[in-house]
């Protein structure tokens, strides 16, 4: 007997100011071969590691990916939250794998609410049950695989940018680099660079601390 398709599905860089954000979707019939693979949260990962298993995961198992840029996320963000932007990447790679199942990782405080609402939005030929809950890329290999495809897939990305911008750091607000090129960049053009996100606090921030320094300048 055929077994049920069961998919996991995990974004990365849903927080970064600089890069794309990556939602990928992982689908199996046989999660206990992914399981056996030594799958993990891609956060606990070496790189190496990461890359290792990205290879393994992708052998074995129907893999998809949605990137978003910061283009496309500063367009989203004029008429939607944060957590309706991944919800609609989740239900786009779920509804591309067209599985059984489909485990979540839940970006809503409420995984009830969040599952609900990317169920509503899943293509009518994906209809297919959802599991939404907190951390479930540590609960679920499935779900780890996928994380470790989102986060393989946007380092390299990252890395395509660095080779074109400098040192960009992991485009974290939290990343020094990250910073330190943004302020750089934006205090040398005046206004940030197409890889960050302009609708971020951070980048904000820093445009109106230059503009500020402009109009002292002139006093």
């Amino acid at each position: 007997m055929l077994m049920p398709l069961i998919c996991g599905v995990d974004e990365a860089g849903k927080g970064a100011v600089l890069g794309p954000m990556v939602v990928a979707g992982v689908a199996s019939r046989d999660v206990s071969a992914v399981a056996a693979l030594g799958v993990r949260d891609s956060k606990q990962l070496t790189r190496l590691k990461r890359e290792d298993l990205y290879d393994q995961i992708r052998s074995i198992c129907t893999t998809t990916v949605t990137v978003l840029s910061a283009a496309d996320i500063d367009l989203a963000r004029e008429s939607a939250t944060m957590n309706m932007i991944v919800a609609r990447g989740h239900a786009a790679v779920i509804s591309t794998l067209t599985p059984t199942l489909a485990y979540v990782d839940a970006c809503d405080v409420n995984a009830d609410r969040y599952r609900e609402t990317v169920t509503a939005l899943l293509e009518p030929a994906a209809s297919c049950q959802v599991i939404a809950e907190h951390r479930a890329d540590s609960t679920y290999p499935i779900v780890a695989a996928a994380s470790i495809i989102a986060k393989v897939t946007r380092d390299r990305l990252v890395d395509a940018l660095a080779d074109e911008c400098g040192q960009i750091g992991s485009g974290y607000p939290s990343d020094r680099y990250t910073i330190a090129y943004l302020s750089d960049y934006i205090r040398r053009h005046h206004a940030p660079p197409a890889c960050a996100r302009k609708s971020w606090k951070t980048t904000i921030h820093l445009l109106e601390e230059r503009a500020q320094r402009d109009i002292r300048s002139y006093l």
